[in-house]
């Protein structure tokens, strides 16, 4: 296999789309024959404090850009977040406000480094130019691209059909998107594969304004803990990459069998466990302790990560909480999708009140399955809870 072919390969492993196909191909190999490197963006919009294992699928990839001498443009949408990416939405967004995103932002530029090497990584913030661009200017944006276009997203028409409402700032935020590969004359971007059409805007804004149209890159994205959605921050089913290693290895021990392949697939493509597990030479908790512990030396190194697995295995596996701290209770009721978390501590005792349960949780002080929990509403991956409150207070709850 030729160098060429074994960094095509590399870059395309893992991704769903690749669009148009062969041009990629043609960008490596007009980088190579020039020698100079590809300008690659992902850009992501400050909406939530953390980034989060959804968010490393893509940065892994940027990752084997910047390991074969490309640069990586990291763009924080802090204007973007202004208007809010409709993508997958049923409503339009809250706005946010400028402290926040200031706020968000400046953890976000942090801690791609977890994953990015600073000295191929441009981090850029999209206000630099969109604030500073004329009303003339922003028309002359908007003029071009149509309406229909717009209307030809299926979050969009979906919406229209329902009779939901659509603001009009949210039909120019690809127009926005686009005009950010531009400004920073992208040869490829990166993004799920919500971002598609997003990202084919792009290309067309590219064209617009004279410059070479970007390669688009399609990534899967991670279903979160619950298995069923996306995995959000607001959603409360993320692992962040902020967590200590305790967290993530207690948040990935908790999900389910059936999402532990899913993982293993988009998180750790090479690994051979998934084919040790099909073919029986490993136990399924193995599997998922090893893809727990491989997520926590990611962001925490090898070190802590076993002596993560160390501890959750004392607390757990060897019976490390005390027997009179542990009452089991079983529930007749088939486990619900989504538990709302002040109700149930109120209702088995663990807090004296929904308000005294909300201040535990933002206290940090709930765990259940060994994780904390930061989110009042909770989505089960299994039939049993153990559910701790502080250090004096524990439950296990097994639904039938």
């Amino acid at each position: 296999m030729s160098d060429s072919t074994a960094e095509l390969a590399r870059l395309r492993r893992g991704v769903v789309d690749v669009i148009p196909e062969g041009e990629l191909e043609a960008k490596l190999a007009t980088a190579r024959r020039e020698k100079r490197p590809l300008r690659v963006k992902l850009g992501a919009d400050p909406s939530a404090p953390d980034l989060h294992l959804g968010h490393t699928v893509v940065l892994a990839k940027l990752r084997d850009f910047q390991d074969l001498g490309h640069t990586v443009v990291f763009l924080i949408g802090d204007f973007t977040a202004r208007i809010g990416d409709p993508s997958g939405r049923s409503e339009t967004r809250k706005p946010l406000s400028v402290e926040t995103i200031r706020a968000n932002a400046e953890t976000y530029a942090e801690q791609v480094f977890r994953l990015l090497d600073r000295a191929r990584t441009e981090v850029r913030f999209n206000s630099e130019w969109m604030d500073a661009m004329a009303a003339s200017d922003f028309m002359r944006l908007c003029g071009h691209y149509t309406v229909a276009r717009v209307m030809e997203r299926d979050d969009f028409s979906k919406r229209f059909r329902e009779g939901r409402p659509i603001g009009v700032h949210e039909l120019l935020y690809p127009l926005v998107q686009g005009y950010d590969s531009v400004a920073l004359r992208a040869d490829v971007e990166l993004g799920g594969t919500d971002q598609r059409f997003n990202l084919l805007v792009g290309r067309e804004i590219q064209k617009a304004y004279g410059v070479a149209p970007q390669v688009v890159m399609t990534l899967p994205l991670l279903e979160g803990t619950d298995g069923v959605q996306k995995m959000s921050k607001s959603l409360g089913n993320y692992v962040g990459v902020a967590e200590s290693s305790d967290e993530i290895f207690g948040k990935v021990m908790s999900i389910s069998d059936d999402l532990m392949r899913r993982w293993y697939e988009v998180l750790e493509p090479e690994s051979d466990v998934p084919r040790d597990l099909a073919a029986g030479r490993i136990h399924p908790r193995e599997a998922k302790a090893r893809l727990a512990e491989g997520q926590a030396a990611r962001f925490h190194g090898a070190a802590q990560a076993a002596a993560a697995r160390a501890r959750f295995d004392e607390r757990f596996a060897k019976g490390g909480l005390p027997s009179e701290l542990v009452e089991t209770r079983e529930i007749e009721a088939q486990l619900p999708d989504e538990l709302v978390l002040p109700a149930l501590l109120t209702e088995h005792g663990l807090s004296k009140s929904n308000s005294e349960a909300r201040r535990l949780i933002a206290q940090r002080a709930v765990r259940i399955n060994g994780a904390v929990v930061t989110s009042e509403r909770y989505h089960p991956a299994g039939g049993e809870l153990l559910i701790e409150v502080g250090k004096r207070r524990a439950l296990k709850l097994a639904f039938r």
